[in-house]
Parts: C-alpha cells; sequence; structure tokens
C-alpha cells in the first residue's frame, strides 16, 4: 500500500457477528481500517465519536432499530449526515433496492455478497 494514502474507515453495521468478521477480513485485505456495531444505536455512537468513518455498510433487517430507521437517524444529524452509507440486505425482492435508497442510502448491495461489487461500490462512493 501506497504510504502517503489515507486508510479509510468503514464501520460494518450488522446484529450477526458472522457477517461482520467476514466483511472484517475482506475490507481489511484490501486496506480499509475497520469499525463495527452489531447495533443501530451503538453505531451512532461510534459515528459521534469516530469522526474519521468514511463510509457505513448498514444491514437493513435488524432487531429494534433497523437499518431503515437508522439510516434516516443519520441522515438527520448535521455531523453524520453526509457519510455515504451502502445498505446490505437479504431482501433482493423487486423495490427493495428503491426502499433502501429511498430511506438514504447511496448504494445497496443484497447477501450473499458478491465481493467484487461491494469493493467496486465502496472505491466509487469514497
Amino acid at each position: 500500500m501506497d504510504q502517503n494514502k489515507v486508510i479509510k474507515v468503514i464501520l460494518i453495521v450488522d446484529d450477526d457477528q458472522r457477517n461482520i468478521f467476514a466483511l472484517r477480513l475482506t475490507l481489511k485485505a484490501k486496506g480499509y481500517q475497520v469499525l463495527s456495531s452489531t447495533s443501530a444505536s451503538e453505531a451512532i455512537e461510534i459515528l459521534e465519536t469516530n469522526k474519521g468513518v468514511a463510509l457505513i455498510l448498514m444491514d437493513m433487517m435488524m432487531p429494534e432499530i433497523d437499518g431503515y430507521e437508522a439510516i434516516q437517524l443519520i441522515r438527520n444529524s448535521s455531523l453524520l449526515g453526509k457519510i455515504p452509507v451502502i445498505a446490505v440486505t437479504a431482501q433482493a425482492m423487486s423495490g427493495d433496492r428503491e426502499k433502501c435508497l429511498e430511506a438514504g442510502a447511496q448504494s445497496y448491495v443484497s447477501k450473499p455478497i458478491d465481493v467484487d461489487k461491494l469493493i467496486g461500490e465502496i472505491e466509487r462512493l469514497i
């Protein structure tokens, strides 16, 4: 990795630790620094204390506060509202992509995740 290149920080928000583990390994191998959270409320706390987060990977199907509501909370924050969000969901039905984008996500990937597509979207957004 180029020593002058700034390491980008990505926050993974997913209630399933296995998904976090797999994504963390993939993203670290690509040179990203990774933070993670298993809930939307914890993710917002992390975002408020870690100003360097460049992008959020948000699982849309979580208990308590789902990804749709979490994205709206982030978008409504003057400090956090500009951070790009990629919605990650097992839902691949017609209209799901549009629903994620309407909630405020900049992009959408479905599970199981196509790593090349995900990395392409991350690079496009940051």
